[in-house]
């Protein structure tokens, strides 16, 4: 493998990937700021559509096997080489501990991929940074604790609401190989990890914000449709509630003039087809599936209203701050969502937008309140732009992350 300089080792679960755009906004603002790195994917990508973003990043992408049967020889080498590292002792007894708790096939995954990146990790980098919590910091920090070098995090949602709080502690403390540092998206998202931590001050905020240079201006928009188009972007899982929508959308008033506009994939599609059809929505409803930024985009300057009715799934998976809800702001896309976990931190209720209660009524309600008030769409989309412009660009984020990952590479050096 070539030793190019890239003193930095950044952990994804899957590059590219169109769900994530905030990662790929990241990476790219870090390259842009100096900073070298190579990615390190414990997936391959589904398919071969990417984002302007992706296409912006221009460092080294290796992928690591993604089922160890799949690459016995590869995993064997580098397990074999692994065992001579002077931290391997060390990473085997973190990872056996781990093991002992959570006996299960992606746990083992998890060890022999972090064999196969410390194994093939060029001499040069210095430091391991992961997106998320859960398997890719695992991944991380098995690697790092074999190669003897500091790493660090950035958590989101799901891996702060769904990992157990034994392996968040852990993964927090510095007593147990613990992370340099880590940055989350929410408020609420650093609060809960700070209430496990020993080092509350090493749990930063750094909301992703928005690089709103990649952003066309906003369109100058009527308000005054006959046929309201109603767009959401989000995958198709329990915790985004379009279930909930469904049901909204079947008790909209004859009166009403609508259409549906969903953009993302996801493994309730089947499901939700089938709830729609039962509902005799179906002929309103356009499934566009996965698509490009510059698709997203364009739908936001077509439609009316933005909508995403997200709710706290029922094993504790939650949204962050969904950067959907920033990129309709930008286009000045009026908003309904619900006062789930850090939305209330970008979005005021009757403000910036509607936040409706988790439930088709109140959801349809939104729907009927925007729909037939024109000024009330103006409004709330004027102000969540203005909301949007004025606290949550990207660059103040991406200033601190880059120091904190140059403080982290020195760390081998010293």
């Amino acid at each position: 493998m070539s030793a190019e300089q890239s003193p930095l080792a950044i952990v994804v679960k899957c590059w590219p990937r169109l769900s994530e755009t905030f990662v790929a906004q990241e990476l790219a603002a870090l390259e842009a700021s100096g900073h070298k790195f190579q990615i390190w994917s414990l997936r391959h990508p589904a398919n071969e559509k990417k984002h302007p973003l992706h296409e912006q990043v221009s460092a080294q992408v290796y992928y690591l096997p993604e089922y160890l049967h799949e690459e016995v020889m590869r995993v064997l080498r580098c397990w074999l080489s692994c065992r001579r590292l002077r931290g391997y002792k060390a990473a085997w007894q973190v990872f056996f501990k781990d093991l002992r708790r959570d006996f299960t096939r992606n746990r083992i995954r998890r060890f022999g991929q972090a064999c196969v990146m410390a194994s093939e990790l060029p001499d040069n980098i210095r430091g391991v940074y992961a997106h998320f919590l859960h398997t890719p910091a695992s991944v991380a920090r098995y690697a790092a604790i074999m190669r003897g070098m500091p790493w660090s995090f950035s958590a989101h949602a799901k891996d702060i609401w769904t990992s157990p709080d034994w392996e968040l502690r852990e993964k927090l403390d510095s007593n147990t190989h613990g992370a340099s540092f880590g940055v989350t998206c929410t408020a609420i998202g650093a609060k809960h990890l700070r209430s496990l931590s020993s080092s509350q001050e090493n749990i930063e905020l750094v909301y992703h914000g928005l690089d709103l240079s990649r952003f066309p201006a906003p369109p100058q928009r009527t308000h005054h449709a006959s046929r309201i188009k109603i767009l959401s972007v989000g995958r198709l899982v329990e915790k985004k509630g379009y279930d909930r929508l469904i049901a909204a959308l079947a008790k909209l008033p004859d009166t009403l003039d609508w259409e549906f506009i969903h953009i993302g994939g996801g493994e309730l599609k089947s499901s939700l087809l089938q709830q729609a059809t039962a509902a005799n929505v179906d002929d309103r409803i356009n499934w566009l599936g996965e698509r490009e930024q510059p698709e997203v985009i364009q739908a936001m300057r077509d439609a009316d209203i933005f909508i995403l009715p997200s709710r706290i799934a029922d094993n504790g998976d939650r949204d962050g701050l969904p950067n959907v809800l920033m990129e309709a702001a930008s286009q000045k896309l009026p908003i309904i969502a619900t006062a789930v976990s850090a939305i209330p931190e970008f979005l005021t209720d009757d403000v910036h937008a509607l936040l409706a209660e988790d439930n088709a009524e109140a959801l349809a309600g939104s729907l009927v309140t925007l729909a037939s008030s024109p000024d009330k769409r103006a409004a709330l989309s004027e102000a969540a732009y203005d909301r949007l412009v004025s606290d949550f660009g990207m660059q103040a984020g991406i200033d601190l992350l880059h120091d904190r990952l140059q403080t982290l590479c020195e760390q081998l050096r010293a």
